[in-house]
C-alpha cells in the first residue's frame, strides 16, 4: 500500500499535476474560480460542477463554481476578492468561499435599529435580538417583538418571546433608502438567509425555540442542522410578511 501511494504521487508530480484538496481551490467551467466539494453540496447551493479538475480526490468530489450571486457578484475565495466586499451564505462550500461583490454594490447599510425594551418583550428575546444585530451590522432595518394578543396563544409574539427582524426596505418594496443607493430589494434574500442560518448555527446562545424565514421553519428539537433550502416548508399565508420573506 505504501508503495502504491508513492507511485501515484510520483506520477502526479512528473506530469505536472498537483493533487487537489477537499475544500481547496480549483478552476471551474470557462475558467471560473472553483472549490473542490461534493456534487450534492454544490448543486444544493446553486452551483455547477465539472469533472477532472480535482485530481486525487474521491469520485464524488468535483470542482464546483457559481458565477452569479448577489447583485453582480460571483463566488470565489475571500482571499481572492479584490473589492473586499463579500457576502456569506450565497455560495457553496465553507465560509472561506463567498460571494464577491463590486465595491459599490451590496453590503448592509441600514442604521442601527432600535432594540425593544425589556418588559412586555421578554429579556431572552431582547438579548437574542442584540446578538443577531451585533453579528449582522447594517442588515437589520427594524425589530418587532410584542403583538397585541392574549398570552398564551399560538404566537410567541403574544407573550413577548419572539422577534421579527426586518432586513429590507419598507414592506419588502422600494423605499427612499433604495433611491439613495443604500439598500436594494435583493437584500431580502441575501440578508435574510444569512441571518436565518446564523440563528440556526447559534441556537444555544440564543436559547432558540425555532426560526422562520422564507416560508420555511427550523426547530432544534426536530430538525438537523442544514442549509435553509432543506428546512421544512410552511403553508402559504398569503403575503410576503406573513410568509416571513
Amino acid at each position: 500500500m505504501k508503495l502504491t501511494q508513492f507511485i501515484s504521487y510520483a506520477i502526479l508530480s512528473l506530469s505536472g499535476v498537483q493533487a487537489a484538496t477537499l475544500n481547496g481551490p480549483c478552476t471551474g467551467a470557462r475558467g471560473a474560480p472553483g472549490i473542490c466539494i461534493s456534487t450534492s453540496s454544490c448543486t444544493k447551493a446553486g452551483g455547477s460542477y465539472i469533472s477532472n479538475a480535482c485530481p486525487g480526490l474521491p469520485i464524488g468530489i468535483k470542482c464546483c463554481s457559481k458565477t452569479s450571486c448577489g447583485d453582480g457578484g460571483n463566488c470565489r475565495f475571500t482571499s481572492a476578492c479584490s473589492s473586499g466586499n463579500t457576502q456569506a451564505g450565497l455560495c457553496p462550500g465553507p465560509s472561506s468561499f463567498q460571494c464577491c461583490l463590486p465595491k459599490a454594490s451590496g453590503g448592509g447599510k441600514f442604521p442601527p435599529p432600535k432594540i425593544p425594551a425589556v418588559g412586555r418583550c421578554k429579556k431572552t428575546a431582547v438579548d437574542g435580538a442584540k446578538k443577531i444585530v451585533a453579528a449582522h451590522p447594517g442588515m437589520v432595518r427594524e425589530i418587532f417583538c410584542i403583538r397585541d394578543c392574549p398570552c398564551p396563544s399560538n404566537s410567541e409574539h403574544c407573550c413577548g418571546l419572539a422577534t421579527d427582524m426586518m432586513c429590507t426596505s419598507e414592506a419588502g418594496e422600494y423605499s427612499k433608502l433604495t433611491w439613495h443607493g443604500i439598500v436594494k430589494k435583493r437584500d431580502r434574500d441575501a440578508f435574510g438567509r444569512v441571518m436565518a442560518e446564523w440563528v440556526m448555527n447559534h441556537r444555544k446562545i440564543l436559547n432558540l425555540k425555532y426560526v422562520i424565514w422564507g416560508q420555511r421553519i427550523w426547530n432544534p428539537s426536530l430538525d438537523k442542522v442544514s442549509p435553509w433550502t432543506n428546512w421544512r416548508q410552511m403553508e402559504d399565508r398569503g403575503s410576503i410578511t406573513q410568509n416571513h420573506w
